[in-house]
């Protein structure tokens, strides 16, 4: 089986198929200076950016990995995550208090999903 990679960096690629999966890096926002909220948005964006230069979308995502900085932002995070998600294709997902690369950034998120 094949693997392609996509969008990479120094450190990493932001996605990876192999067969009929789709890894994803873990994805935080581009623009810092905005709220968990509006990070968040951004992230779910690029989620979606990413699963769909895959062939994928977030329908079949399998399992997502959240890490926020403050456990307190997990509900206004689960706001925007909440209206984002295909509510009859949840995935199986875990949300933990973590700190992140850089300070400024709110979340996190990574997720694998099928083609």
């Amino acid at each position: 089986m094949s693997i392609t990679r996509h969008d990479p960096s120094p450190i990493l690629s932001h996605a990876v198929e192999h067969g009929d999966t789709v890894y994803l890096a873990g994805i935080v926002a581009k623009n810092l200076d905005q709220d968990v909220k509006g990070q968040t948005k951004q992230v779910l964006d690029d989620i979606d950016r990413l699963l769909a230069k895959c062939g994928s979308h977030k329908s079949k995502v399998l399992t997502a990995t959240i890490w926020v900085t403050d456990i307190r932002n997990r509900a206004l995070m689960n706001e925007v995550y909440t209206a984002w998600a295909d509510a009859k294709n949840l995935p199986a997902r875990a949300c933990v208090a973590s700190a992140l690369a850089d300070p400024k950034a709110l979340v996190e998120i990574m997720v694998i999903a099928a083609k």
